[in-house]
């Protein structure tokens, strides 16, 4: 049985709602038993079944933010589409809260292709999933082992477990580098486990310092301000735990990649401080796969890294329909 949620029925999105979409708020759960929280939107059009698409992400983002935007966008195209918050988060299930699993946010991803097999106006044989900043990692982890999913799409791609083990830029990757994080992780959870309670680890920093990198003024831009701040966000407000990501530390998801045989769109911004995770990431899935005709790495020129959460002159919309149109026929 599904947990009972208490789901937000206003409109609470940070970007305007469509007139050319049906909206609802709908509920489903994975295979550990937690309910999810999601957006449904539906061509108000549509007559037929449809191919549907899944979308969540960013890392520490809600479906009100950008998944939500590239939802209810794909539905302008003729899509049914379902923005979920994972486990833990959002308005999803899941306690404690605010801890990250690359086993069980795999799993999300996976629960919403059972949702959206068996609704009655989508075509089962025809569903994708997109993948946001930290989900675009997750959503080729996903492709890699669910055989139902016809087509991926990874915007602006981080590998969690790599820059969890590594540090950005792979800056920390040595043994030494890794048990000294490990060190203060397990120190946490003695603290987190006399106190009682888990200790958050603070989301985007503000005010930002002088001297704050360009990516943090990037993600401050977009979190901390008007464009993109939301009150269920984790990255707008506490954050994610002290340890709440720690598993990703020793468990890659990325290992099998280059053993999907469906259809992948990566997608990043020429000048975002991530764009190594999907360059990489790409060259690993298309390195020893006999299906590489249907697998695509797209660069755009000048883009940042949150240009591809909301700035719907730069993320190529249509060029992401007719990916997913081409691989679903």
């Amino acid at each position: 049985m599904e947990e009972t949620l208490m789901l937000t029925q206003q409109w609470d999105k940070t970007f305007p709602k469509s007139d050319r979409v049906v909206h609802s708020k709908v509920t489903f759960h994975n295979r550990y038993g937690i309910t999810l929280a999601a957006d449904l939107y539906q061509p108000k059009t549509a007559a037929d079944r449809l191919a549907a698409i899944a979308v969540c992400g960013p890392f520490g983002a809600v479906k009100e933010q950008a998944a939500g935007l590239y939802a209810q966008t794909m539905a302008e195209k003729g899509f049914l589409t379902l923005a979920f918050d994972p486990s833990f988060t959002g308005e999803s299930g899941g306690h404690p809260r605010y801890m990250a699993s690359p086993d069980i946010n795999t799993e999300d991803f996976q629960a919403a292709v059972d949702f959206l097999s068996v609704q009655d106006n989508v075509d089962p044989e025809k569903i994708g999933i997109i993948g946001i900043c930290g989900w675009g990692g997750m959503a080729l982890n996903a492709a890699a082992l669910d055989t139902r999913i016809r087509a991926t799409v990874a915007s602006t791609m981080y590998d969690m477990a790599r820059v969890n083990a590594n540090g950005y830029f792979d800056a920390e990757d040595s043994a030494d580098a890794r048990y000294e994080k490990k060190l203060a992780l397990n120190a946490q959870r003695v603290r987190d486990y006399k106190s009682g309670s888990y200790a958050l680890g603070g989301g985007v920093v503000d005010p930002l310092s002088e001297d704050a990198p360009f990516f943090v003024r990037d993600y401050h831009d977009y979190y901390k301000t008007a464009r993109g701040y939301h009150p269920r966000s984790l990255n707008s407000n506490g954050g994610w735990n002290v340890i709440g990501c720690m598993s990703f530390m020793n468990q890659p998801i990325l290992n099998y990649i280059n053993e999907i045989r469906s259809a992948v769109l990566i997608i990043h911004g020429e000048r975002a401080h991530s764009c190594y995770f999907s360059r990489d990431a790409y060259a690993r899935m298309v390195k020893d796969n006999p299906c590489t005709d249907n697998k695509e790495l797209m660069i755009i020129p000048g883009a940042v890294h949150t240009d591809l959460y909301d700035q719907k002159e730069v993320i190529p919309f249509d060029k992401m329909a007719e990916f997913f149109r081409g691989a679903m026929r």
